[in-house]
């Protein structure tokens, strides 16, 4: 398989290359800048891609486009500046990717193009799917308006999958390169009640999961990244405090979180409530490897997050 991969310097993005390479596929990059010796170049001013640089000039011969890019979320506090960035580096780019492969001659490239599950808002208990609506809030207008940007590509016959992922549970970044230290120094604690689900997935998961909609012909349109048993945040964070062997008796109130990380990503990130299930993942057959929230805690922590400590009765 031929790939070409943005965002591949990201969390998920240097696991994929890692994991595609090791499998013996043929990997390109798409970058924003400096390009290497057979990258693909979104340019910045213009935001067209250049593939020129890839083996045979451009994206006739590639297979899949892996589009991960986006502008991280953090800090916490969101500026206009900030909150413009997360939008544009998610939504521009996806249009240039998506206008480039509908230009591209047949056969046109697979188009998986990364989506979240803030697309669902804050939801409370109510269970979702791929059938689910939108929700409302600046993460969920930014999926709208991310996932909409792909259909340049779908219109032209491209089969497109926009993967709605969850919190990625995985060595060397994401969630657990922040939570991990504190929990390991008996700081970690519930946020706010605790009631609210997090829905997540092991980072070996979520490249399985990549792969898997890269080649399954049947997975199309939105798709849940998830895995099948999502957990309140108080579940978490008793899972996460029994593995490094430390208690979890601190609590993080809702108003010190509106006063550290500001009231927007306190209501939409923090406290947000998202039960959601990959319905599409599993109805196509993906077997995952980390169903359950312990298992893949403790293979993160194990593969380079820090070895588990013993529980503490």
């Amino acid at each position: 398989m031929r790939a070409l991969v943005s965002g591949s310097t990201g969390f998920i993005g240097r696991a994929l290359v890692a994991r595609l390479r090791s499998e013996g596929h043929d990997v390109a990059r798409l970058v924003r800048g400096d390009p290497g010796p057979g990258d693909a170049v979104l340019q910045p001013g213009s935001l067209t891609l250049d593939a020129s640089r890839l083996d045979g000039g451009s994206l006739a011969g590639v297979d899949v486009v892996f589009h991960l890019a986006g502008e991280p979320i953090t800090p916490w506090r969101w500026s206009a500046a900030k909150r413009e960035r997360i939008r544009s580096s998610r939504v521009t780019t996806t249009a240039s990717v998506a206008r480039a492969i509908a230009s591209s001659p047949p056969p046109r490239p697979v188009l998986v193009a990364m989506s979240a599950v803030g697309y669902y808002g804050s939801r409370g208990d109510e269970l979702l799917d791929e059938t689910s609506s939108a929700g409302s809030g600046t993460l969920a207008d930014v999926c709208r308006a991310w996932e909409a940007a792909s259909a340049p590509a779908s219109e032209a016959g491209a089969r497109v999958v926009n993967l709605r992922t969850g919190v990625v549970l995985g060595p060397g970044g994401g969630s657990l390169r922040l939570q991990a230290p504190l929990f390991r120094a008996g700081l970690g604690g519930r946020l706010g009640t605790g009631s609210q689900w997090t829905s997540w997935i092991s980072l070996e998961d979520e490249l399985g999961a990549l792969l898997h909609v890269a080649t399954d012909p049947s997975v199309e349109g939105p798709c849940n990244a998830t895995a099948p048993r999502p957990v309140r945040n108080a579940e978490l964070t008793r899972s996460l405090a029994a593995l490094v062997g430390r208690p979890a008796l601190a609590a993080v109130p809702e108003v010190a979180l509106r006063v550290l990380a500001g009231a927007e990503t306190t209501r939409e990130v923090l406290l947000a409530s998202q039960r959601v299930l990959p319905a599409v993942l599993e109805r196509s057959g993906y077997a995952f490897v980390h169903p359950d929230l312990g298992e893949a805690l403790a293979a993160a922590l194990a593969s380079g997050g820090g070895t588990p400590g013993p529980a503490r009765r």
